[in-house]
């Protein structure tokens, strides 16, 4: 397997007002007449880190990074009110894609997300199918409560170790009960 690319910094960026409040950090790095791929990253609550621009080639790809309403470097952070979160939903994030596509100019793009990014990204290529060039994701979570259950429920099965170590930190009523829940 092939060691990602190495480390590179962006040459373009900033906060793109994206309506309800909400200002969306975004930049752009690798080669500005590349092919434009947009990472979407996994989540709640964390960014695109630097180390996701590794993954493609600089030479040949215009990666556009960006965090989410309440993530990262987007303001407001999700824990500064519940205003912030009324308007922080799946359409709004779809939207701020689009608005931040239309904004860099971009006709396609390859979408390559993780984690909820993948639910993200699928969501918007259902949506916009025409302004998606490719999908490639890692980590698939598409959301579903079946992948919760298995995470916060099936995994004491494959690991009974760590699965004890999880739910000991929880108070003894909810130890039976729903994990997600009680965390």
């Amino acid at each position: 397997m092939r060691d990602r690319y190495p480390p590179i910094e962006p040459y373009d960026g900033g906060l793109l007002d994206v309506g309800d409040g909400h200002r969306v950090w975004w930049e752009t790095s690798g080669n500005p007449d590349g092919r434009p791929a947009l990472v979407i990253h996994g989540g709640p609550g964390s960014g695109a880190g630097p180390g996701l621009r590794r993954y493609f080639d600089p030479a040949r790809y215009r990666i556009v990074m960006w965090d989410q309403r309440g993530c990262g470097r987007s303001l407001p952070h999700a824990g500064e009110g519940v205003a912030a979160l009324s308007a922080n939903t799946t359409d709004h994030q779809l939207r701020d894609m689009e608005r931040l596509r239309a904004h860099l100019g971009i006709g396609r793009w390859l979408l390559f997300g993780g984690s909820w990014g993948c639910a993200l990204g699928l969501a918007y290529a259902e949506r916009h199918p025409e302004r998606v060039a490719a999908i490639v994701m890692m980590g698939l979570a598409t959301g579903r409560r079946a992948e919760t259950d298995l995470l916060t429920r099936g995994m004491g099965r494959l690991y009974p170790g760590a699965w004890a170590r999880f739910r000991e930190h929880l108070p003894d009523a909810d130890r039976d009960g729903d994990l997600a829940a009680g965390y």
